[in-house]
């Protein structure tokens, strides 16, 4: 008996994971950019890979709508997963989000100062995860590679979400300027058609795969 309950995973920390959802509403967003990005994060988080990771995790997530400068709010504060029935709510108050802003620039700078703030709400959890996506570089506010030591010193990854269209090389851009933290990586949608199937991949790199590499761990 003793060996079998030793061969188990050890159980995940309380509060393994704060991640902050950063969803881009500039100018280039339009409204059906803008449904598909909505409609397809709440479809990513009522994905059962994604659900049972956020439940085990103990999870704290929050949305934050995000634009030109002095236009970065959360509009979904911070949550706690604590089992099913409150991932679901997640997904459903995701699915009825709405925009807040249009047609105004991209500061992707300030929206990554704003997630630095937020995250002393969630000292407590093990790892703090700012997610976000974007369609462009930014074109005002502070360049967002100036706020990449303050990320790291507060131990803060940043991943990336890139929706590929006029802009070129915009995946290589976010690579250099904006992602942060051990492993960050950059996903990229070719057009806001792809956007819900990449959400979904990056939520399960983001959570799925950081669970199993926590019970693996000695």
């Amino acid at each position: 008996m003793l060996a079998g309950l030793l061969s188990r995973p050890a159980p995940v920390a309380a509060c393994d994971l704060a991640l902050l959802l950063a969803v881009d509403v500039s100018g280039s967003v339009d409204e059906d950019d803008w449904r598909i990005q909505r409609d397809g994060l709440a479809a990513a988080l009522r994905d059962g890979l994604v659900a049972e990771a956020l439940v085990r995790a103990e999870a704290h997530v929050a949305l934050m709508q995000w634009t030109g400068t002095g236009r970065q709010r959360v509009t979904m504060p911070w949550t706690r997963i604590a089992d099913f029935a409150a991932a679901d709510a997640l997904a459903e108050r995701v699915a009825r989000e709405a925009r807040i802003w249009r047609n105004f620039s991209t500061a992707v700078g300030e929206a990554l100062e704003v997630g630095l703030s937020e995250m002393a709400q969630v000292h407590e959890c093990r790892r703090k995860v700012i997610d976000v996506s974007g369609d462009g570089r930014s074109n005002e506010g502070v360049p967002p590679a100036e706020i990449r030591s303050r990320l790291a010193a507060a131990g803060i990854t940043v991943n990336a979400l890139v929706i590929e269209g006029d802009e070129p090389e915009l995946t290589a851009w976010y690579w250099e300027n904006v992602i942060t933290g051990e492993g960050a990586f950059v996903v990229t949608a070719n057009g806001f058609e792809e956007y819900p199937e990449r959400i979904r991949q990056k939520l399960i790199r983001e959570t799925v795969r950081q669970i199993s590499e926590l019970e693996a761990s000695p």
